[in-house]
This record gives structure tokens, sequence and C-alpha cells, in this order.
């Protein structure tokens, strides 16, 4: 069978199966989730009375588990079947609380099995593959915020199409679209839809009415604000339906890089089902990978990461608190230069040198000095990390292949598939130095850091010996620029550096031209802020206005519209006479306020803010309008009067506009030139020098 979802209900679990013939259902009523418990003999068995007469424990025995990656020889572990899903951490939580107390120090249990998610855990437990068998059928439901706000379910479409004008003929026209599509995903704007349309129906006497395939559905947890990585987040509400995965776009990162298609992938990798695997991040899927790849080997995932960190000397400690190489670029517009990266740098050092918690520093080779810089030993007996990450990056390639030559919806399929691999082995690096990664460890992350940059380094070295300069480098990327009249063909460099590193380099673009720009407070290279030309007429941008999610949509047109100029003329004051154009469209008042949005993410409660920023404007005026916006939402708004106090400063994007800040516009414009400008030597001071010095605007601003 494979599983769609399911719905865990007084101890019994219904399943939902799409199947080669259509949807099945059954119940299970045998389903007990398991927790493991690891402490001294004497210590387990004194906890096997307590728990055999708790109504929450099903069953109570021992059983032999690796509890480590590294361990040679099973643990006599204690197994708790629980009667109920919802009750494996309570029970766990009991035994920390309760019974562990009772002994000389904290820790002397050992939990495992602990913080899985529902439906990933009944799979894994079961053996159940939650793969569906035929294509599933898809329903997009979507509501405007302001609607949201005022529970207005006229403002409800389907697929893009209105339901009707009323809340029963909203409702009547999606039951019956319900009925004839069968739909086994609904992927709603927000999940809010669901207790929206459910509320509407009980307040109308609409008895009949169900989102899911059964009646009523189940909120599975509250909205919450959370940090990872320095960046605030929020996550919304998340609700289910029974029969049918929910997927809520205002909550699923992965869906916005790879749709449906790279969940579905990702689904069969990991075993989270297709809603828990929607709003799963990229770590927690990868986390989920590495779980059903360690209880495959018999390895037990534990609840707590316990291993500290390896003692080292100051030495040690000074070489391995290192990050990535980077050579800061050289200012200034260059010809005919090559992009080449590593292909996966990270996830393939991993693989090629056996990086993995079980084998970096392992006693039994101690003798050994493998990693560069740090003289970590690694066992040669293959480690758990790189078969884990194997499958991944042999699927990528292959995946790459079949793409030279797919089109339409079969390349559209493997684009997707693609790239949910991709940002799953772009986690696998840093999810070595998190702190709470199951299976991460610090000396795997050091260890991967140290041999990339020797790779660099060593990259570097090929390419100048063939004829050729680095004008850029950073961790897994070098720009060449030919500087010998004889220098070797780029494809020779490329063999040079893979045969030399022993991992494969990919040609990733080739530029006309591309210019580096300077950092904003100084003439040192920025290393993140690029543009060019790539052989073919397309532009890359990284790091300026175009590619900034904040900048508006005018804003960046005119950015990429000077670039055609910096192409056509390399002349900073042709770029500025076109700066002149766009300035004059924004004060003839031609430019259209839905073009002038600003989308900037909250990074901290309105009563927190200290300063009157325009984002605390915005969140002034959603407060006037009853908007929630927690930390890590964004708040998207139009600037129409900078010097304005409070809320007067700023419309929100679905207000009418009376006008716009057409000064404030044109100093975004100008800031935009300067990224543009500044590689071929003038800074802002030089294009507001050149705007006062001229009287007139072009005619076609105003046409």
């Amino acid at each position: 069978m494979t599983l769609l979802t399911c719905e865990f209900d007084d101890g019994a679990v219904r399943e939902w199966h799409a199947t080669s013939k259509g949807l099945k259902r059954q119940v299970n009523h045998d389903y007990t989730p398991t927790l493991f418990v690891d402490g001294s003999t004497e210590a387990l068995e004194a906890l096997t009375n307590p728990l055999q007469s708790d109504p929450k424990v099903a069953t109570v025995k021992f059983e032999n588990w690796f509890t480590g990656l590294d361990d040679r020889e099973r643990s006599r572990v204690l197994r708790i079947d629980c009667e109920r899903v919802t009750e494996v951490r309570t029970v766990a939580r009991e035994i920390r609380a309760l019974h562990e107390p009772e002994y000389t120090y904290p820790g002397r249990f050992r939990l495992y099995n602990i913080d899985l998610a529902p439906q990933f855990r009944y799979c894994i437990e079961t053996n159940t593959p939650p793969i569906p068998q035929r294509d599933l059928r898809v329903l997009d439901l979507s509501i405007p915020e302001p609607a949201l706000r005022d529970e207005d379910l006229s403002a409800l479409t389907g697929d893009g199409d209105p339901l009707g004008d009323t809340p029963r003929e909203v409702l009547e026209t999606l039951q019956t679209r319900l009925d004839e599509r069968d739909p086994d995903i609904l992927c709603c704007s927000t999940a809010r839809i669901i207790p929206l349309c459910h509320d509407h129906a009980a307040e109308i006497g609409f008895d009949d009415f169900r989102l899911g395939r059964a009646q009523d559905y189940e909120q599975l947890a509250d909205a919450n604000t959370y940090e990872s990585y320095g960046q605030v987040g929020h996550s919304p509400a998340r609700y289910r339906v029974p029969g049918r995965a929910t997927v809520d776009r205002s909550n699923s990162f992965l869906l916005d890089e790879s749709g449906i298609p790279g969940l579905l992938d990702l689904v069969e990798r990991s075993w989270r089902p297709l809603q828990e695997t929607a709003w799963g991040s990229i770590g927690t899927i990868l986390t989920a990978i590495q779980v059903r790849h360690a209880l495959n080997q018999d390895v037990l995932i534990p609840w707590n990461k316990w291993e500290p960190e390896a003692f080292k000397d100051a030495r040690t400690l000074h070489a391995a608190d290192r990050g990535g190489t980077t050579l800061a670029p050289e200012v200034g517009r260059h010809r005919d230069v090559y992009e080449i990266d590593f292909a996966s740098l990270y996830p393939t050092i991993i693989r090629e040198y056996n990086v993995s918690p079980d084998t970096v520093r392992c006693d039994c080779h101690p003798d050994r000095e493998d990693v560069p810089e740090l003289g970590y030993n690694v066992c040669p007996d293959r480690g758990f990390l790189p078969d884990v990450l194997g499958p991944l990056l042999d699927d990528r390639e292959e995946i790459k292949r079949d793409l030279e030559t797919a089109s339409g919806d079969e390349r559209a399929r493997l684009e997707a598939q693609s790239s949910a691999i991709k940002w799953v082995l772009v986690s696998c690096f840093g999810y070595q130095g998190y702190r709470n990664s199951k299976f991460g460890r610090i000396e795997c992350h050091e260890a991967i850091n140290a041999i990339a940059r020797d790779h660099l380094l060593t990259a570097k070295e090929c390419a100048e010996d063939r004829g050729w300069r680095v004008v850029h480098g950073i961790v897994d990327s070098l720009w060449l620029e030919p500087v010998d009249p004889d220098h070797a063909p780029v494809e020779a460099v490329i063999d040079a550096i893979a045969d030399a590193v022993g991992i494969p380099l990919d040609r990733e673009a080739r530029y006309e031209w591309i210019a580096f720009c300077p950092k904003r407070d100084s003439r040192e290279g920025a290393l993140t802020r690029y543009f060019g030309k790539q052989a073919g007429g397309d532009y890359k941008v990284r790091g300026i206005e175009a590619r900034q999610r904040s900048t508006p949509t005018f804003v960046e047109a005119v950015q990429r519209d000077l670039l055609d100029v910096v192409d056509e003329t390399r002349d900073p004051e042709a770029v500025c006479a076109r700066l002149r154009t766009a300035i004059g469209r924004l004060e003839a008042r031609r430019v259209d306020p839905d073009d002038l949005v600003i989308r900037t993410r909250v990074s901290k409660r309105l009563a927190e803010y200290r300063q009157s920023t325009r984002t605390v404007a915005a969140l002034q005026r959603c407060r006037l309008h009853d908007l929630e916006r927690h930390p890590g939402q964004d708040v998207r708004y139009v600037v129409v009067d900078d010097n304005a106090d409070g809320r007067e400063r700023v419309r929100l994007a679905f207000e009418d506009v009376p006008d716009y800040d057409a000064r404030f516009y044109t100093e975004l414009l100008v800031r935009a030139t300067e990224s543009v400008t500044a590689p071929l030597g003038w800074d802002r001071i030089d294009i507001r020098r050149h705007l006062r010095g001229a009287a007139n605007y072009e005619l076609g601003a105003f046409g």
C-alpha cells in the first residue's frame, strides 16, 4: 500500500491510499507508537514497573539496538509502546521529570525516537511507503488577506475562479467542485481557509459541507515565531482535513522552490508524507532521510544530542574555526571571463573523503592525518553520511543528463526534482554544525571546510599555471580571466583541477563581460555583488537591487534597463541619462503604485521597535486594519510621504494610494544606479552631480 495521508483518532489510524485503481481507505486498530530508553540495567528494570501500570503505555519489553552510529555492539534498551501517537512525548517527559530524579544525576536515561512527526513515524514504524501510485489531483484555493481578515468568503477562488457572491453560493460551488474532481491535495494560499469555510458552513446550516473526504477538520498546531540562523521566521497554524493532503503556500519554502513534483520526490526519499514534507524545512527533510537510513541499520534516533565537542589544542582550534576561502574580487569590468564551479562541492567532499560523524577522529585509526591543516584522521570504513548523500548526488547528476534532451512537462518535472535535491544537498554541510542536528558533529563541519579551502587554493594554482588569473573566488566558485596569449583552453584547466583534487567541476558560465561591485563604504570588492552578460545574451546578477526581495518592481526594471546601457556604451554618463528618463516618469506620476511596492520581513513585534522606521509605519497601518503581523512575516507597502509621521508615511499594498513620494523613490533609483556605475568608477556623488548639471529631461519621459 502507498499512503497519501492518515489521521489518528482515539488509538486508531485512518489510512488513505492513492492507488493505481483509485482511492482506498482502511483503519488500523493495532498501531502502537514506540520510544526507547537506554540506561543501566538496574535503572531500566526499575523503570518497567511504573510504566507497566501507566494507562498511556501498551507494552514494555527489552530489545537490542545500536544507540550510536559508531557502535560496534548492540545495547540492551527498553522498548515502550504507547497507546496513542500523541502520548509519546508525554511519556518521555514523565520519564525525565518523575523517574530520572530518583537516580544520582540528570541524563541517567537516554531516550530515543521521541520527536518524530506523527505521519512520518507511522510510515517508518509500520513500513508503509507514503508514495502515491498515480498522479495526484490538486485543487488550488486562494483568498486575499483583507478578505480573510474580514471573513469575507465571497473573495475565495478555486483554481483562480470566483466561486460565488455569498457564503452559501461559495460553499455550494466549492462542494460541487470537490465532489466532481475529488482532489487529493488542497493547495491553499493560507491554511486558515479551512476553518473559515467550516465556520461559515456551520453558521448558515450547511451541514453536509466538508473540505475533506470525511466530515470535520483538525488543527494540528498553533502559529509560532522562531529564529533560525539569525533570521526570524513565522509558522502559521496548521490544519488537516480527512483524506486529503493540505499544502499551505504561506508555509512551504519547498513548494515555492520545487512545486508539487519536487515535494513528491522528497516524499519518496524521506518517507515523510506529502503534508508533513510541505511544511518541513530543508533541514527537517534531510533529517528524515537520515532517520530512515539509520533505522534501516538498527540505529536509534537520539532525542537530545549529548556528545560534546572533542578537545582541541589552541593551534588546532584556531585553524578549525574558519569558514570557506574567499578571494576578494577585482572591482571593475572584465571581459571574456569564465565562471567554474565545483559540482556540489560540500556533499561531494563528504562522499569522496568519507566525512561522517562516525568516521572523523575515529578511535580505530588514531595515527592517520587525512584532513589538511587540522590533521584529523578519517576512518576508511564507509561512513553514515556518505551513504545518505550518495544517492542524492547520483540521482541529481542523472537528472541533469536527462534535462539535456527533455522538454515540456517532462522537463518541468525533472527541473522540480533537481531543485528539491539541490536544496537538501545545500543544507547537508551547514547542518553538520547545527546544534540540534540529530547526526551533526562540529568536527565534520570543520573537516569539510578545511578540505574545501585546500581545493580552492589548488584550483587557483592550476589556473594560474595555465595562463589564467583569478579575478574572484568564493568557496566553491572561481572566475577566470585569460592573461597569457598562449593560455590553455578553459576545458583543459577544468580537467587539470579535477585531476588534482578528485572532484569534478562544471563550466557554470562564460561572460562577454562581468562587473564586480565595490562595498558601499569602500573601494574593496564586495564578495556577492556583481553582474555580467553571459555568452548568448542573458544577464546574471547577484547581490544588486534587481535580486533583492525588497526592491520594487519599477526599480528592478530600471536597473535591468541600465545594464543594457552598460553593455552598449560602458559609459556612466549614458547610464545617468537613462536614469534621468526614469526619474522623469516618477515625477510625472506615470508609474503605477503597484510597481512601487516594497516587501520587507518583520523582525519583531510592533511594540519592540525603538525607531520610527517605514516597517513600523506599515505595522501601524496593519493594526489600523486589524491585520496581524508576526515576526517573520512579510509586510508590503508603498511610501507616500517619507517625511510624514507615523502610519501616514506609507500605505499598505492593498490600500488606495493617493500619491507616492517621488523623492524617496528617486533615491532608490540613484542607489540602484550606483550599483551599476560603481564598477565603472562613478559613485552616487558623481551621479547626483551629473543629474544637477542637466536642466531638461528627455521628452520621452513625459510621453
